[in-house]
């Protein structure tokens, strides 16, 4: 289950990258009081643009975890595209995160046997599943169609070409599957109910925010890149 957890999980490496980028302006000076002492402060401070920068021009050098990587890159290009709430932006990054690895595009452990990896096979897992593996599996098809349909964009449009399902198909899966689980108890008890929501009304911002993240920040070819973890 993807969870809105990047920020909890920054590293002393991800803190020391901040303060060695950022010192190089003394304007910028930044220390790792500053980071470790004020959570709104570290927020601000990492919303740094020199970050990005830095991220970007020394992608082979970086020293970095996957999870501030995909945080860093997100917020620059939500916070672009006008989503400035730092929840649903750590929830992507964490999206980005569990499914750069491609193991997690099967269907969760559990909600159906063999974890197979369509669309078609997870909405038909729904009539079969329990109360609680309904809510994993909606969950994990809003997830999954953002994920396609937004960095993977270009390969959904050749697909379409050959009779595959076309970004407005995804689109409407994800709102309605992000919206259907915004209601969930588990979604509430995980403290997920407002981003599933923003989610589920911003779907088609934060798909073409992906979309930006995929064509200009990301070399999703490149097997040196962060994204092959």
């Amino acid at each position: 289950m993807v969870r809105a957890n990047c920020r909890e999980r920054f590293t002393a490496a991800d803190f020391d990258f901040v303060v060695r980028t950022l010192a190089r302006l003394q304007s910028d000076h930044v220390s790792l009081v500053d980071l470790l002492g004020d959570a709104e402060t570290r927020d601000l401070i990492i919303d740094h643009p020199r970050l990005v920068e830095s991220i970007l021009t020394n992608v082979r050098h970086l020293a970095i975890s996957p999870q501030f990587y995909f945080y860093v890159l997100a917020r620059h290009v939500l916070r672009q595209a006008g989503i400035s709430g730092r929840k649903l932006c750590d929830y992507v990054a964490s999206l980005l995160e569990t499914f750069s690895r491609i193991s997690h595009l099967a269907i969760p452990h559990g909600a159906e046997e063999g974890g197979r990896q369509y669309l078609s096979d997870m909405l038909l897992a729904l009539t079969k599943a329990t109360p609680e593996q309904t809510f994993l599996l909606r969950a994990h098809v809003g997830n999954y169609s953002l994920f396609l349909s937004g960095i993977f964009h270009e390969n959904t449009k050749r697909r379409t070409l050959r009779g595959g399902p076309d970004l407005k198909f995804y689109e409407q899966i994800g709102r309605t599957n992000y919206q259907l689980v915004a209601s969930h108890a588990t979604a509430r008890r995980c403290e997920l109910n407002d981003v599933y929501e923003e989610l589920a009304d911003r779907f088609h911002d934060v798909r073409l925010a992906l979309n930006q993240l995929s064509e200009q920040l990301l070399n999703l070819d490149d097997a040196s890149s962060p994204l092959v973890l």
